[in-house]
């Protein structure tokens, strides 16, 4: 299988540098990835011939245009015809391309995705999926901010396809749910949150919905796919990325205040870095746009290249595995369960037809 990659190499706060030697590191370790990178030839085709082979597997398409990390998604869609970011998308649409990687502004990104590609049939909003750390591992997390107002539909809509993705991706053979809320007890929560919790039990559309679940949960790691709208689920993420910071901040200062400390961290080092690769938001990077025709995937923009890795990794993964086969197939399922019918699940998570 040749897995096409459209590559926006002008998006993130240190593109194009992190983006080719990102690439530059698939390129070593997959042989069934191919890439179309999309950017400016005057700073990208140096650095591409300094890859020998990426540059053998890879397509350099110029573009003109850079979508701005201050650019609004209207402006985005109106305007840039030829920036990297569109011409990367338009590689999907066209068929040219099986998905697509950027690090650029997300709301221009999801806005062009968006109206570019269009949604899945029986969803209608497409949402931010990520991973997270936890006690006993890495977690799904979705919506992360591309959903402020939602509709019980939505929520339902999100589970489905979190559990898809934590199948496919944390190769999980049965995930367990939980909806994101103030408080576990069955009262507690807007209606929105009632009237969703109501429906998923009634269907039993998932086999292992867990019900409720606070903040803490998600450390926790008291189920496999957390479940929010684009407000709490943006909140809740940034809120622990400022917690590891500050962990990380007081740990430092602790460690240099008298000899016998540093003494002591330098005895303490290999459990250090035990902890530093497990907080490393380079690990989690990569966050789909789940419910979209076509694949793609958004890096952080602050990435560094081991991060730009990862999240082209994920797109890769996602083709492999076709997870929008199988994120359909639960969507028709659930659609068929509210009517009241019996379905055999479709579900497929090896993606073979």
């Amino acid at each position: 299988m040749n897995i096409r990659i459209a590559i926006d190499a002008m998006g993130g706060d240190q593109a194009p540098h992190v983006v080719i030697e990102g690439l530059s590191r698939v390129a070593q370790d997959f042989t069934d990835v191919t890439f179309q990178i999309y950017g400016s030839e005057a700073e990208v085709f140096p650095l591409l011939k300094t890859q020998p082979k990426l540059q053998s597997i890879s397509t350099f398409i110029p573009t003109t245009e850079i979508i701005t990390a201050d650019a609004k998604p209207s402006a985005a869609v109106r305007s840039f015809k030829d920036s990297s970011m569109r011409q990367a998308i338009m590689a999907v649409r066209e068929e040219l391309a099986d998905g697509v990687v950027s690090a650029g502004n997300t709301g221009a990104y999801m806005a062009l995705a968006k109206i570019s590609l269009g949604t899945l049939e029986g969803i209608d909003r497409p949402a931010i999926t990520g991973l997270v750390p936890s006690i006993t591992g890495p977690k799904v997390m979705l919506d992360l901010g591309a959903n402020v107002d939602v509709n019980p539909q939505n929520i339902i809509e999100f589970a489905l396809m979190g559990v898809a993705f934590a199948k496919i991706v944390l190769n999980l053979p049965n995930p367990s749910v939980g909806l994101l809320n103030i408080g576990s007890e069955e009262l507690k929560g807007n209606a929105v949150l009632q009237v969703a919790q109501q429906m998923l039990r009634s269907t039993k559309c998932l086999e292992n919905y867990y019900g409720f679940i606070e903040g803490d949960d998600i450390s926790k790691g008291t189920v496999d796919v957390i479940i929010a709208d684009g407000f709490m689920g943006n909140i809740s993420l940034k809120t622990m990325e400022g917690t590891a910071r500050l962990m990380t901040y007081f740990l430092r200062q602790a460690l240099d205040q008298s000899l016998l400390s540093k003494v002591g961290a330098l005895l303490a080092k290999p459990a250090l870095l035990y902890v530093k690769n497990k907080l490393d938001p380079s690990k989690y990077n990569g966050a789909p746009f789940l419910g979209l025709k076509g694949i793609a995937v958004k890096s952080h923009g602050g990435t560094d290249a081991s991060g730009f890795y990862n999240a082209v990794t994920v797109a890769a993964d996602m083709i492999r595995k076709n997870i929008n086969q199988n994120i359909s197939a639960m969507i028709l399922e659930f659609s068929q369960k509210l009517k009241g019918e019996e379905t055999t699940s479709n579900f497929n998570p090896e993606g073979v037809a």
